[in-house]
């Protein structure tokens, strides 16, 4: 009953991230593209699967417990959603949990990977909107800085007040365990409150930093190789001559 309760909440959570992405793309997206379905579905699937597969290099961190590890998943996600939109970040964002999830399965009673979806939301999803409220290299800069923020200020709330107690009864291990984890690295965690002020916080502040960075990096590069595509999609079905 309890796996019944967290996977409808993850299914309810996951449509209610979906509509607000919509009406966000709809009436704040300054540039919406007209895509194919086939080229739309193509590239979302493809950002998709490369993130599914980053997602499968974690890295672990000095200043927090095993369970936190880093990885780059949300980069081809910035890429996607930055190319064709917020909905299609947060499809992407979604696909590449499915992917992981088929390739290694999880470890975490799948409470990590339903975090690893809407913290990452929580940063796609700003992002997505600045940018395209106003497209161009300065905003996606704000955009990405935003999304870092609110990513920490979410994901360390969602933690203290959900996951960490969700993982605690799924995966059946006594909160007292989980900080004790926690104080093995540092001293200073002797509570839930402390190990999201000293893990969680610095965590997703890491990840963000290293994310963004690397997506600007990046960005500037693909982003004429997928506009010469879309010349070419227009070219095919005669909107240009």
């Amino acid at each position: 009953m309890e796996n019944l309760k967290f996977v409808l909440t993850c299914l309810g959570i996951f449509a209610g991230i979906i509509i607000i992405a919509a009406m966000f793309e709809k009436y704040l997206c300054k540039d919406r593209k007209l895509f194919s379905s086939t080229h739309y579905i193509s590239y979302t699937g493809i950002f998709a699967a490369m993130a599914g597969v980053l997602m499968l290099i974690e890295i672990p961190l000095f200043f927090a417990p095993g369970f936190y590890k880093l990885d780059l998943s949300e980069i081809p996600v910035l890429i996607c959603t930055f190319y064709l939109g917020p909905v299609a970040g947060v499809v992407a964002e979604l696909l590449k949990v499915f992917i992981k999830l088929l390739l290694k399965g999880t470890t975490t009673a799948f409470v990590g990977d339903f975090a690893n979806f809407f913290v990452g939301c929580a940063m796609v999803l700003p992002a997505s909107v600045i940018y395209h409220a106003k497209p161009g290299k300065k905003s996606a800069i704000i955009g990405l800085i935003v999304g870092t923020v609110i990513m920490t200020i979410f994901g360390s709330l969602f933690n203290a007040v959900y996951l960490i107690p969700k993982f605690s009864q799924l995966f059946g291990m006594p909160l007292d365990v989980i900080i004790d984890m926690g104080n093995k690295v540092n001293g200073a965690i002797n509570s839930v409150s402390t190990l999201v002020l000293f893990a969680v916080v610095p965590f997703n502040l890491l990840k963000g930093a290293v994310v963004s960075v690397i997506t600007v990096l990046l960005y500037k590069r693909i982003s004429p190789i997928l506009h010469k595509s879309d010349e070419k999609m227009q070219k095919r079905s005669g909107n240009i001559k």
